[in-house]
This record gives structure tokens, C-alpha cells and sequence, in this order.
């Protein structure tokens, strides 16, 4: 290149090139820094990043956590035999081994848990000389027949038949509290997080696979927060296998396409160089992955590559007019740095909406995608043509461009006719039937979770076969909605409070969805009728204070506080789909509207079905909320870009249709809007704009020189139609993998990014053209 164009080239170029060796070393310095911190990047997730902390459920949880060491962050651990019953001498001693090792495991509040062998779980019975009570496990062991026999009495007489016991007498369960942060053994000023995954981990090691082996007659069954991340994290480690899978995917593809083993190598390199940059960085921030970002680096390497293909195919193109690999790299970076860092910014900034939906996790997925693909900008668009001007590409793939490029491409002129005055109209017409078949249909997409136990998972995945025996085999369900009753110190057994916990009973059970409510009303009715001869006419509540002082005192640990100013009530639930969930809460809001004073107040809501309820109140505000903002963003980008509303029209028009025909497979497939999906709709808006973008730059380059608008397309489609269709294939293939995971969330996520980055491509080939037709005018472009 002389010395003339290259002072007129811009300044970005001229800095970049001028000094190309400097630019380098950095980078490589950069890369090693960034590649150390990378390489301590652990899984790492919390309890509090997976709720909305700021709802006022939320809150009201937190704010009474400890008067909840149950209803929680807790797991339930079921130990089953297989031949026999639990009333047995090796079922017990094994029961007891399990519950002194779960006591020991890091993190367990000790002095909440609850099993056969810990003391807070006692049996009451009503003899002729008054009430009589005690431990349920009263013995050191279970030797001879007596005591068992014995055994079996109290458990009867303990009411945890259905809850502890299971209902065929075949397994017991062990709650476990958990703390979030719990102090250090060796120093116990200091508090450490409780890590899921080893927490997990330390459960199927020590618990499961260790008394299983031990003993074939017994099977563990495990549920709970914990344990589903711990499931979670345990499922990221085998992601990796997808990125090497991706990587040589990627790899044949780039060889297909560019036919030159330098530069697809090189593209491969940038790629990765790209994720590295970004876990280091997340790394620096103190970031982790957890297991909804940890598929973040498949996009920010699969991006990478699609601007990677730009480049590589400009380069390719300004080979038939350049001296050498230099001058051939800096005219395709000057061809594309503008479109290419729009793009990029645009999907950095529409990532960033993530973080208007206040859960923690979802913010951080989207601090992750905006930084990796804040460094595409750098590894891609600068490092890529910079190591490309050194390298160049083979002579046989500039040999078979220039082949191409000199004879008519059938393919691409049958797609330019989608510019064509008699097809553009028809283009038009169908694009407005499918907007109305989506709308129609995407209508149907639900808020939350569609499927029981923990949809994050295969329905087959060992933690909800645990959860479907859990289910089947005790009468309370694992989705429990806690409603705190709030009263001043000494207050909750009041009659007043007592008779409005019991009327908010019985408007509960009556709701659709509610299998059972339990409260410390429930127990005082059961001891005052118990007072009375058992007479079925005295299970009511007392007025006399005395009575229901007295009724309550025999309530298990957690009915109430010590200082008696927090009751819970217990709503156990069919499912915790979206919909039972909203009409639960809403009778729950209509009660205490009525009964809330300023001594009363009833609260919403503690367990995992009050979380899940307000996880999903988040959700529906925030996606309508972000979807806009996002939109709002691109369609900025491109119109301080293309400083032309038509043009703007002609990019966002395909990409909203994209967006309506993904709600509308979310209700074909039965996929709820929740934690895992909805970050989708911000990747595939994002992501999906660049084809646009590159489609429509070249497009009006064509444009202004003054070639018609189905010729000028047809250029376009030669030299960036190609590599639109390449980047739309690699894509949609690199988050294809994911659909094998064993996380459905992830396979959900593969199934819905795979659509949208295909329609993405689709939609910018076919419908950008027609929509050009009737909104762009040529001549003012050459104005």
C-alpha cells in the first residue's frame, strides 16, 4: 500500500498497523496475564444469588431467617431399606451413623436438625394422669425386640408419620438447615461460604456411596437447594466435553468455508484467546462461573468466530486487488471495523439490560456475555486481521474466491430474487402471517417452572428420582409456601392471633393447589382436644389464655419463635407451577389485607414455593421491561450507525419476528419464561442484529455506487451473504451441543439460542431484501 492511502486510511488503522509488532506484544502480554487468572476460575454459586433478594417476599424471609432454620436453605436426606421396615437393629445403628455424619458435614446448623435420633423430635400421648411425652430414639440402641417395640410406640404417638417417618414404615428423612455462612472450624472468628459443590459432592461420597456399598439393603434419597446446585455444578464439568466438541465443529466448518488451513487456524486462535480474555477478566473481578454463565464462553467463542469469518472474508475478497497479505488486511479492516464494533457494542449494551432484572445470577450472566464480547472487539476485529497481514491466506483459497467471484453463483441468485418487485410483496405478506401465527401462539408461554421437582434437571436425573420417591412415599409435599405470622414479643399465642392463623387455615385448604396447611394451631387444637378425653367436639381453640399457653408449649421445634413474635404457617402444595403459585399468594395478600393490624401482620413468603412465587413476580415485571430496553438499544446502535429510520426498519423488522416466533415454540415445547430462558431473549436480540448490520452496510455500499437494489443484493450475498450464512450455521452448531447436556436448562437453552440464531440468519437473508424494496430509496443514499 503507498504511502499516500496509507496516511488517508483512518486513524484506528494507522495506529493499529502502523505499529503492528507493539499491538502484538501486548496483546500477548495481556493473554498470559489474563490466561493464569483464567485458569484459577472455579463453579461458584450461592443460595442468595438465585433469589430476588429485593423482592418483598424476599425480604420478609431473610429478615426472619433465623426463626426459619427449617423452612429455608435445607435438604432432606430419606434413607430407605429395601427388605423390612425402619423398626429394625441394622436399619437403626445405620440411621444413626448417617445422622452423626450429616452432623458433622461443613455448614449443617446443627442445632436445627431433625431425624429419629435427634432429641427435638419427640412424641406426645394423652394418658389418665395428663399429657406424657419424650424423645422419640429414647434408647442408646435399638438391640432387642422390647425396645423396638417401643420404637414403633412413640413413633406412632410422635405425628411425624407422613413428614419424618414415611407412611409404609420404609424410610425415615433427616433435615438438614444449612448455613450460607458458617465459621471456621480452625478459627471461629471467621466465617466462611458454604460451597455447594463440595458440599454435594461430600454428601454422595460420604453419605450415599459409602453406606449404599455398605449395605445393599439400604438406598438414599437426597433433595433439596443444595443438593439441586450441588447437581448442577456437578453437570458444568462435563460442558467442557461440548467445548472441545464445539472447537473441532467449528474448526472443519472454517475449513470448508475459507478451503486455507492458515487462516481457519488463526480465526480458531483469536476465538479462544477471546474466552481466555474474558475468564480472566471475570476471574479479576471476582467472578465465578456458576451454571447458568458457564455456557457463556460457547457464545463468546462462537461470536468470535462469526466476526472472525468477516474479516477472513474481506481479506479474501481484496486479494484480487492487493499487492499483499498487509495491504489485503487493512482493506478488510477498514471495510468492516464500523459495522463489526457496531455490532459488537450492540450486543455488549444489550447483554447489559440483563442487569435490570434484579437476580443475582442473571446479573452476573450478563456482566459475563457483555465482557466477552467487549474483547471480541479487540481479539477478532484488531488481532485477527493484524496476525492475518503477517500470515495471509493460501494462494489456492484466493485462487478459488477469484473463481467464484468471476463466474454467476446460482445459489445467491435465486436468494437475491427476495429483492425482486413481484417477490418482495409476497416476502411481506408471509413475514405478516407469521408476526400473527407467533403473537397468536406465543401468547400460551407461561411464567416459572412447568414440570415437578427440579426442571433444571432430566426428568431422570438421579435428584428427581429421589424427589419423585420423596413424593410417593410421604403425604407432605416438597413444595411448601410459608406465610409468617407476625406479632410483638409473647404475642402469637393469643386467641386473636390463633383465631386468625386458623380461619387463614381454612380459607387455604380450600384453595385449589393446597393439599394441607400446618401451623402451631394445628397442634394446639390436637392437644386440646387431647385435654379433653380426646372428644372430637373440643378440637377447637380456647379462649382461656392458660389453655392455649399450654396447648402450644407441646408444639414441635419451628412452630414458633423463642420469643414467641413469629408463627409460620405451612402450605403444602400440588405443584409449583406459575399458576398455582399466583393464586395461593394472591388469597394469601387478600387475607391479610382484611386481618393485618399493627399488632397482626401475615407475611409473605418463606419455603421454596414462596421463593419460586416471587422468582416468578421478577421474571414477568422484568421481561417486558428488558425486552424494550434491549430493542431500545439496537435499534439506538443502528440508528446513530445508519442515521436512517428505514434502514433501522429494515434490520429490527426480522429480528422482532425472531423474537414472537420464539414465544411461540416456548408454548410448543412446554418451556416457561424463568431464571434459565429468559437471559435467551437478550442473547438472540443481541446476537442476532449482527447479520443485519453486515447485511445492510454492504447493502448500501452496493447502493450508492448505483447498482439496482436485486443487483446490488446479489453483490452483497457474494462477497457478505456467505459469511452471514457461515456464521448463522456455526453458531446455531456450536450452541446445538448443548441440547445433549444432562442440565435440561441448558439443553432448553441450546434448543432456544439454536432457533433464534438459524431465524436470525434466515430472517436477515430473506426478509431484509423485500423490506428494502418498499423502504429504501437508492437515490438519497447517493445524494
Amino acid at each position: 500500500m503507498s504511502k499516500q492511502h496509507q496516511q488517508s486510511a483512518p486513524l484506528i488503522e494507522r495506529l493499529i498497523f502502523n505499529n503492528r509488532m507493539i499491538v502484538l506484544l501486548i496483546f500477548a502480554v495481556i493473554t498470559a496475564l489474563l490466561g493464569y487468572q483464567a485458569a484459577q476460575v472455579k463453579p461458584d454459586t450461592s443460595f442468595e444469588k438465585m433469589i430476588p433478594l429485593k423482592h418483598p417476599y424476599i425480604v420478609n424471609m431473610m429478615e426472619h431467617q433465623n426463626d426459619l432454620a427449617n423452612l429455608g436453605n435445607s435438604i432432606r436426606i430419606a434413607v430407605a431399606i429395601e427388605d423390612g421396615d425402619i423398626f429394625t437393629t441394622e436399619y437403626m445403628e445405620t440411621l444413626k451413623r448417617i445422622n452423626d455424619e450429616v452432623f458433622f458435614l461443613p455448614g449443617v446448623d446443627r442445632s436445627n436438625l431433625r431425624s429419629l435420633w435427634t432429641p427435638n423430635v419427640r412424641w406426645t400421648a394423652v394418658t389418665e394422669y395428663g399429657f406424657d411425652g419424650g424423645p422419640v430414639a429414647n434408647r442408646p440402641a435399638y438391640l432387642n425386640e422390647e425396645d423396638l417395640e417401643q420404637l414403633r410406640e412413640n413413633v406412632l404417638k410422635s405425628g411425624e408419620i407422613g413428614r419424618l417417618v414415611a407412611n409404609n414404615f420404609k424410610s425415615t428423612i433427616i433435615e438438614v438447615p444449612l448455613q450460607e455462612y458458617y465459621p471456621n472450624p480452625d478459627d471461629q472468628g471467621e466465617l466462611l461460604r458454604l460451597d455447594y459443590g463440595d458440599f454435594s459432592r461430600q454428601l454422595e461420597e460420604k453419605i450415599r456411596s459409602e453406606f449404599q456399598a455398605e449395605n445393599p439393603n439400604i438406598s438414599i434419597h437426597i433433595v433439596g437447594f443444595a443438593k439441586k446446585v450441588g447437581d448442577l455444578i456437578e453437570g458444568i464439568m462435563l460442558v467442557v466435553m461440548f467445548f472441545g466438541g464445539a472447537l473441532i465443529i467449528t474448526f472443519v466448518l472454517l475449513m470448508i468455508f475459507t478451503r486455507c488451513l492458515k487462516s481457519s487456524l488463526t480465526t480458531l486462535v483469536c476465538s479462544v484467546i477471546a474466552v481466555i480474555w474474558q475468564l480472566g477478566l471475570l476471574r479479576s473481578l471476582g467472578f465465578g462461573l456458576d451454571p447458568y454463565s458457564i455456557l457463556v464462553p460457547f457464545l463468546v467463542f462462537a461470536i468470535g468466530i462469526s466476526h472472525g469469518v468477516q474479516i477472513i472474508n474481506g481479506m479474501a475478497i481484496e486479494y484480487a486487488h492487493a499487492d499483499d497479505a498487509n495491504t489485503a488486511a487493512r482493506r478488510a479492516f477498514r471495510s468492516l471495523y464500523i459495522p463489526g464494533i457496531v455490532a459488537l457494542i450492540s450486543d455488549a449494551v444489550g447483554f447489559i439490560t440483563l442487569l435490570l432484572i434484579e437476580i443475582e445470577v442473571i446479573r452476573e450472566l450478563g456482566i459475563a456475555a457483555s465482557i466477552g464480547v467487549g474483547v471480541i472487539i479487540l481479539t477478532n476485529l484488531m488481532l485477527l486481521p493484524i496476525l492475518m497481514s503477517y500470515i495471509g491466506i493460501s494462494k489456492r483459497a484466493v485462487e478459488r474466491n477469484r473463481d467464484m467471484s468471476s463466474r454467476p453463483q446460482k445459489l445467491w441468485l435465486a436468494v437475491a430474487k427476495f429483492a425482486h418487485p413481484k417477490v418482495a410483496p409476497v416476502s411481506i405478506v408471509l413475514a405478516v402471517i407469521a408476526f400473527g401465527f407467533g403473537i397468536y401462539h406465543g401468547k400460551n408461554v407461561e411464567i416459572g417452572d412447568l414440570d415437578p421437582g427440579a426442571p433444571e434437571l432430566r426428568p431422570d436425573s438421579r435428584y428427581n428420582l429421589d424427589n419423585d420417591f420423596i413424593i410417593s412415599n410421604y403425604s407432605t409435599s416438597s413444595d411448601v409456601l410459608v406465610v409468617m405470622v407476625s406479632t410483638p414479643p409473647e404475642m402469637c399465642s393469643a386467641y386473636g392471633t390463633m383465631a386468625a392463623i386458623d380461619q387463614l387455615e381454612w380459607r387455604m385448604q380450600n384453595v385449589p393447589g393446597v393439599q394441607s396447611a400446618v401451623s402451631m394451631v394445628t397442634v394446639a387444637k390436637q392437644v386440646i382436644m387431647g385435654n379433653n378425653e380426646g372428644n372430637l367436639r373440643w378440637q377447637t381453640l380456647s379462649r382461656n389464655q392458660d389453655n392455649l399457653n399450654n396447648a402450644i408449649s407441646r408444639a414441635p421445634t419451628g412452630m414458633f419463635n423463642a420469643a414467641c413474635s413469629l408463627a409460620p404457617v405451612m402450605l403444602y402444595l400440588e405443584d409449583h407451577k406459575a399458576d398455582t403459585l399466583s393464586r395461593v399468594t394472591a388469597e394469601v395478600e387478600e387475607f391479610a389485607a382484611e386481618y393485618n393490624t399493627d399488632e397482626l401482620e401475615f407475611k409473605l413468603a418463606a419455603g421454596n414455593a414462596g421463593i419460586e412465587a416471587a422468582t416468578n413476580v421478577v421474571i414477568e415485571a422484568s421481561q417486558t421491561k428488558m425486552l424494550l430496553t434491549v430493542y431500545a438499544v439496537v435499534i439506538l446502535m443502528c440508528l446513530v450507525t445508519f442515521r436512517s429510520i428505514r434502514a433501522v426498519m429494515c434490520i429490527i423488522i426480522p429480528l422482532a419476528l425472531t423474537s414472537v416466533l420464539a414465544n411461540a415454540l416456548m408454548a410448543f415445547l412446554g418451556i416457561g419464561v424463568k431464571v434459565a430462558t429468559l437471559p435467551v431473549i437478550a442473547l438472540g436480540v443481541g446476537i442476532g442484529v449482527d447479520y443485519g448490520i453486515y447485511i445492510y452496510s454492504r447493502l448500501e455500499t452496493y447502493l450508492r455506487q448505483g447498482l439496482p437494489l436485486q443487483e446490488a443484493y446479489y453483490e452483497t450475498l457474494k462477497t457478505t451473504g456467505k459469511a452471514v450464512t457461515f456464521t448463522g450455521f456455526t453458531l446455531a452448531i456450536g450452541v446445538a451441543t448443548w441440547i445433549f447436556s444432562a442440565i435440561k436448562f441448558q439443553a432448553d437453552m441450546g434448543i432456544l439460542l439454536t432457533f433464534m440464531f438459524l431465524w436470525n440468519m434466515f430472517g436477515a437473508l430473506w426478509l431484509l431484501p423485500a423490506l428494502a424494496r418498499f423502504l429504501i430509496r437508492p437515490e438519497k443514499l447517493r445524494e
